[in-house]
C-alpha cells in the first residue's frame, strides 16, 4: 500500500465519525478512496501503528479515517 493508491473497503467496517451521522455506526464496506498517508515512523523512529493506512474517501465533505491494510483492496 503506497500513498496515492486507489482503494476500496472490502470488509464490513463500522465507524462512528462519519460526516452528518456523528455517534451513529455506519458501515463503510464498498467505499472507495485514496491512501494519503502510511504511518511507519514517528520522529524518525519506527512505529507499529494499529491502523497505519490513512484513507481519504470520495464523499462530501471529505471523510478521512485510519485503517488496516487487510481491510482494503487496491484498485490500481
Amino acid at each position: 500500500m503506497n500513498v496515492g493508491d486507489r482503494v476500496r473497503v472490502k470488509h464490513e467496517v463500522m465507524v462512528f465519525h462519519f460526516p452528518k451521522k456523528k455517534n451513529e455506526p455506519v458501515d463503510i464496506q464498498g467505499y472507495e478512496g485514496e491512501v494519503v498517508k502510511v504511518l511507519t515512523e514517528w520522529q524518525g523512529r519506527p512505529v507499529s501503528a494499529n491502523f497505519p493506512v490513512c484513507v481519504q474517501f470520495d464523499i462530501d465533505p471529505k471523510f478521512l479515517t485510519h485503517m488496516r491494510e487487510d481491510e482494503l483492496e487496491s484498485l490500481t
